[in-house]
């Protein structure tokens, strides 16, 4: 199973932009890789993607982010043994609008 990382583009490689430089902060490390774009195309500077073996699969908007990032740190939490689903998964327990569902 491959798993797709949140990355930031902050550069563009080649002359159509078929790859790209992303980074994305990892506790208190920058991770940086170069992506192939070629799924994609050349997107600009800024863009979130989602990145997985060297391929840029997917444009997110910050709330797909939010959700994915929220996602990676509960399973942080989870293999670090301090889980609180509580600190977690707000949108399942509150609806998409972070409303509480009255369901």
């Amino acid at each position: 199973m491959c798993l797709s990382i949140p990355m930031q583009l902050v550069a563009l490689e080649g002359e159509n932009g078929d790859f790209a430089i992303v980074e994305r902060q990892q506790g208190n490390a920058l991770r940086r890789e170069r992506v192939n774009m070629m799924l994609l195309g050349a997107q600009p500077i800024g863009t979130w993607i989602l990145a997985s073996l060297g391929l840029a699969k997917e444009v997110i908007d910050d709330r797909e982010r939010e959700l994915i990032e929220d996602a990676l740190a509960a399973l942080s939490a989870s293999l670090a043994g301090d889980y609180d689903p509580a600190d977690h998964f707000i949108d399942l327990t509150h609806g998409p609008a972070g409303r509480s569902d009255p369901r």
